[in-house]
């Protein structure tokens, strides 16, 4: 029987790129999507018969965060995820043969904003507000399933950098045009992770069949904000680059329709548990990172 992964939210950045390589490595790639060509989120049945005999779900589903924090954006933000974790859930609980592994999605954002040490899995405080609070909600709906034949893993990703998504457009935008000095008090950490580092922890945590739980998914050397501008500048040969103070960052996120947590909340996360099973990253630092992004 051929390898089957369930891909479920994967037409984006990152469920795109999984696809691609999942693929590429002799996989039958089934996405669960609301775009047409794929199975429905409303076919509960045919989710349950892709789920049958499949090695793996990864369940990348979400509104993206990159709007404004009205109360419907709000709504929408917190529903996208938590009740297409549950669907997933249910519809696992009624598999015959559930796949031995199902893996969420979930954000680094759920710590505190930090400037003043590094957040674990073990050591990290939650935060407060509107993005925690939905992160919260998030793995509560992931782990309030109890399945005997399928292990959990909760993903805390981090910014997502890759070369035909994430955050990097704005970013080298704001350096071509003379922008690309530090946002913010530039104290701010930004923490990372290069997207086929996630698509390796994914591997790696199905071949590692003895853990489980929660992962923070971010590069082990985060930076800061003042930081990742100047790397950005010194890649891209763009000697000045001038300031953004915060005033001027809430008038953009107005007019961009976005908000300006995006770019100054302070994540410092540290993939503690992936490194103490053994994981190693092909993107440790930014420099690695943002030259394979800017080829």
């Amino acid at each position: 029987m051929a390898k089957k992964v369930v891909l479920a939210g994967g037409t984006g950045f990152i469920g795109s790129y999984f696809e691609e390589k999942l693929t590429n490595l002799g996989y039958e790639v089934v996405t669960v999507s609301r775009q047409s060509g794929h199975v429905s989120w409303n076919d509960e049945q045919g989710i349950v018969q892709a789920l049958e005999h499949s090695d793996l779900l990864v369940n990348l589903a979400g509104k993206s965060v990159d709007c404004r924090y009205n109360d419907k954006n709000k709504a929408d933000i917190l529903r996208s995820r938590t009740e297409t974790t549950r669907l997933l859930g249910n519809a696992l609980l009624a598999c015959k043969n559930p796949p031995p592994l199902w893996i969420n999605a979930s954000t680094a954002t759920i710590y505190r904003h930090a400037e003043d040490r590094p957040m674990t899995e073990d050591g990290g405080e939650l935060g407060s507000g509107f993005s925690v609070e939905v992160a919260k909600a998030w793995e509560q709906a992931f782990f309030s399933f109890a399945l005997p034949a399928t292990r959990q893993a909760a993903l805390r990703i981090a910014i997502v950098l890759g070369r035909n998504g994430g955050v990097m457009a704005p970013y080298k935008n704001l350096v071509r045009f003379g922008l690309g000095g530090v946002q913010g008090p530039g104290s701010q950490r930004f923490s990372w992770i290069h997207v086929e580092d996630l698509f390796r922890i994914v591997l790696f945590l199905k071949e590692s069949e003895h853990i489980s739980g929660v992962f923070n998914c971010s590069a082990p050397y985060p930076i800061t904000n003042r930081e990742l501008m100047n790397r950005l500048r010194s890649a891209m040969g763009r000697r000045v680059g001038l300031p953004s103070p915060e005033w001027l960052l809430e008038i953009g996120a107005f007019l961009i329709r976005t908000e300006t947590e995006l770019i100054l909340k302070s994540r410092w996360v540290l993939p503690d548990r992936l490194q103490r099973e053994g994981f190693a990253f092909t993107f440790d630092t930014i420099d690695k990172a943002l030259q394979d992004v800017l080829q």
